[in-house]
């Protein structure tokens, strides 16, 4: 039987698991939902990954400053995985489907931005989103993407060029 003390240690850790957690949630919906393009999907990822955080959150060095980090790259693992699946490839739901409206408001909405990023490999997204939207230094995108820093930094200039041929004007709007 477990004594009063244990119990206590345990309530406590489990008190500071959640503040960490509640803390990376949002980054970690908004990465999985990226990097699925799948709503549903993006919030199983992000409960498996939680739950694996859990299981392993004895095994974390570095507190509360690594931990953000350490649960992204988590949360990419499990987009990975679910990328791999064989049910991926089989089920494809349809993309919302578009509010019409100018060409104007649709480019000042992001709808353009968007559509070239969910054209880039899901690798490519997530490591212009790690950079660019969640403001990771390059050494935390290279550990979220489990790459080295050299190849965090590569892939994250190799995609943002990817992604300046779509984003340029057309000659009819020139």
């Amino acid at each position: 039987m477990v004594d009063g003390e244990a119990t206590a240690q345990i309530a406590l850790d489990a008190a500071h698991f959640t503040v960490l957690l509640e803390a990376a949630l949002d980054p970690a919906h908004r990465l999985a939902t990226v990097m699925l393009r799948d709503r549903p999907a993006a919030e199983d990822a992000v409960q498996e990954a939680a739950l694996k955080a859990w299981r392993k959150h004895g095994q974390l060095r570095g507190g509360a400053p690594a931990f953000r980090t350490w649960f992204l790259s988590i949360v990419a693992n499990e987009c990975r995985m679910a990328r791999r699946g064989r049910w991926w490839g089989v089920i494809r739901l349809a993309d919302p489907p578009r509010q019409s409206g100018s060409p104007e408001a649709a480019a000042f909405a992001g709808e353009e931005l968007r559509d070239a990023m969910f054209r880039l490999d899901p690798a490519d997204r997530a490591a212009l989103f790690c950079f660019f939207y969640l403001d990771l230094p390059m050494d935390e995108v290279a550990r979220v993407l489990r790459v080295s820093p050299a190849a965090a930094r590569s892939r994250v200039y190799r995609a943002a060029r990817r992604l300046r041929p779509e984003l340029e004007p057309s000659e009819d709007l020139r």
